[in-house]
């Protein structure tokens, strides 16, 4: 049985939890009802995540395989 994460919302917390729960290896959907709120918080992550590259902590590789479990949708369903 795979697990996947949910994350209703794309702010600061939500975008933040679902950066946490990708690296640690689960799918995630982060949902929010604006479209614009979603790439904004997509974008977040990724810059959130250079900056991780850059410092060491984690590596390109892992950074790719993080975003791209990332998913996102603007409806629960």
């Amino acid at each position: 049985m795979s697990e996947q994460i949910a994350v209703v919302g794309a702010g600061q917390m939500g975008s933040g939890i679902a950066h946490v729960a990708a690296l640690t290896g689960f799918p995630v959907t982060m949902i929010d009802v604006a479209e614009a709120a979603l790439e904004k918080g997509r974008a977040t992550i990724a810059g959130n995540m250079d900056r991780q590259v850059k410092k060491g902590t984690i590596d390109t590789a892992a950074r790719d395989a993080a975003l791209s479990r990332i998913t996102t949708a603007t409806a629960l369903d």
